[in-house]
């Protein structure tokens, strides 16, 4: 069976800073046509940042679409043509002022495939060094650090609520 959707019309809705919303209308498997909502995302990187201690690093900061402080790993937006594994290192060293010695590629998967193209990469960062953060200037932030087994915990309370570091940290736990 061909599962394939074919685009008919694309109309851009909205650009902004981060996003793009557009509305395509599609022609379905089966001849008919409907429409589709997509939030078009350059990507991001997300960070499993685990020092000497096995504590891995964690950034709180309150995320307005939620209304909630959440802890997350390090993460951020790729730029235009930008490299992953250099987003990876630049979003670390802004966020938490921390420059890893050794990279290590997770994985990488869309965030939620049934509106937006958001393409996330997970690294890991290990052989941690103290340097300076230098957060965005809309970003306010605030490292900690929690051992890897509380933090793994963190996700089953609740405390850990977001996709991509409740994946990073399950991928370090089964690690160890």
């Amino acid at each position: 069976m061909d599962l394939v959707e074919k685009t008919l019309h694309s109309q851009e809705i909205f650009a902004g800073r981060i996003v793009r919303l557009r509305v395509d209308t599609v022609e379905l498997p089966n001849g008919q046509q409907s429409t589709r909502e997509v939030v078009e995302h350059a990507g991001a990187v997300a960070i499993v940042a685990l020092d000497s201690a096995d504590q891995v690093v964690l950034v709180r900061q309150y995320r307005h679409p939620v209304d909630r402080i959440l802890a997350e790993i390090p993460a951020g937006t790729l730029e235009n043509g930008e490299d992953p594994l250099d987003c990876a290192r630049r979003e670390l060293q802004e966020e938490t002022g921390l420059i890893a010695a050794n990279w290590k590629k997770i994985l990488t998967y869309y965030s939620t495939p049934g509106f937006t193209n958001e393409c996330l990469h997970i690294f890991m960062a290990t052989g941690l060094t103290e340097g300076i953060a230098q957060p965005d200037q809309d970003e306010f932030v605030e490292p900690v650090r929690v051992p890897l087994s509380e933090a793994y915990q963190q996700i089953f309370t609740g405390q850990i609520a977001d996709g991509k570091s409740i994946i990073g940290i399950q991928y370090a736990y089964s690690q160890r």
